[in-house]
């Protein structure tokens, strides 16, 4: 049964790149009033130098999952324009929310001639943050509403925290807009800990041969390509799992994964996790089928990595 409360509270946060101050304060408070009551209890990081980013060590850790908090978003220029923050798939019409210094605000996107602005009813101060409006709709069979990336997979990595006896889970910034954490973070738990393998815990996309119910995905490749001794230990390990999951191969897109392969330390990695439509779009979907799968595909293999 999916932890609808939690889902709920993640969902309705505001974290758009650069802004992740929020998100960040509700996993450390999340993680201090549950901890004792998991398998192990783990030692936490934040704050400081970290900035927001947060790690959570658990016993002997020998595999570091991350989960980024961001999400793509706008930012208020001027005479009414908005950039966009990512890459968010906008149309005409899609209401957008946020607050400067003159109160709360609600407006519509409008798009004209390839140039982007909003119908607020007043000039909104420049540099304020707008995501999009959040719907959620909890289904039969799928979960549908803004941020599901990464907000499922925030959710799997707290999710893990549960059950998870070793390992380091890593709630990251900034990877909808060019990076930037990823680096300072693998210094930080490779000088600690000497970690050599990541999952990456993320959501990727509905394509020609990756399906809805068809179970979590393992990314043999998107614009990078992870070392394939440790894909194929992944893969040996996913199939005794008895867990279902499908394999993607696609030539674009990526990841935190790619600041870890770019970097220079020796980490392995592979991206893990359920596909949704409607990418950076207020009306992303994924199966509740696929969540499931990704979060005890993810406990399978932190046993056993």
């Amino acid at each position: 049964m999916p932890d609808y409360k939690l889902l709920e509270e993640i969902l309705r946060i505001q974290s758009v790149s650069s802004d992740e101050t929020r998100i960040s304060a509700y996993i450390v408070d999340y993680v201090l009033k549950r901890k004792t009551a998991w398998k192990v209890t783990p030692e936490i990081f934040f704050g400081g130098n970290l900035h927001e980013n947060i790690v959570l060590v658990f016993g002997e850790p020998r595999t570091v999952v991350f989960a980024h908090m961001d999400t793509v978003g706008f930012m208020a220029r001027y005479e009414n324009q908005l950039v966009p923050i990512g890459g968010p798939d906008v149309m005409d019409g899609d209401l957008l929310e946020g607050v400067d210094a003159y109160g709360p605000i609600s407006c519509r996107a409008k798009i004209v001639e390839d140039n982007l602005f909003h119908d607020f009813k007043r000039g909104i101060v420049p540099g304020t943050i707008l995501s999009y409006s959040q719907q959620i709709d909890f289904g039969k069979d799928f979960i549908q509403g803004a941020y599901l990336d990464n907000r499922l997979g925030i959710y799997n990595a707290l999710k893990q925290c549960e059950t998870l006896a070793n390992g380091l889970i890593v709630f990251s910034t900034y990877e909808e807009h060019g990076g930037g954490a990823i680096p300072m973070l693998l210094k930080f738990i490779y000088d600690r800990w000497d970690i050599k393998q990541a999952l990456i815990s993320d959501i990727t996309w509905v394509t020609e041969g990756v399906r809805h119910h068809n179970g979590v995905v393992i990314s043999i490749r998107d614009r990078n390509i992870p070392r394939r001794t440790f894909i194929n230990r992944i893969l040996v390990h996913a199939e005794n799992s008895g867990v279902p999951y499908q394999i993607e191969v696609e030539g674009s897109g990526s990841s935190d994964g790619r600041e870890i392969q770019q970097s220079p330390f020796a980490l392995d990695w592979c991206f893990i996790g359920a596909a949704e439509d409607g990418v950076h779009s207020p009306r992303e979907r994924v199966s509740w089928k696929d969540l499931e799968a990704m979060v005890q595909m993810y406990r399978y293999l932190m046993q056993r990595l």
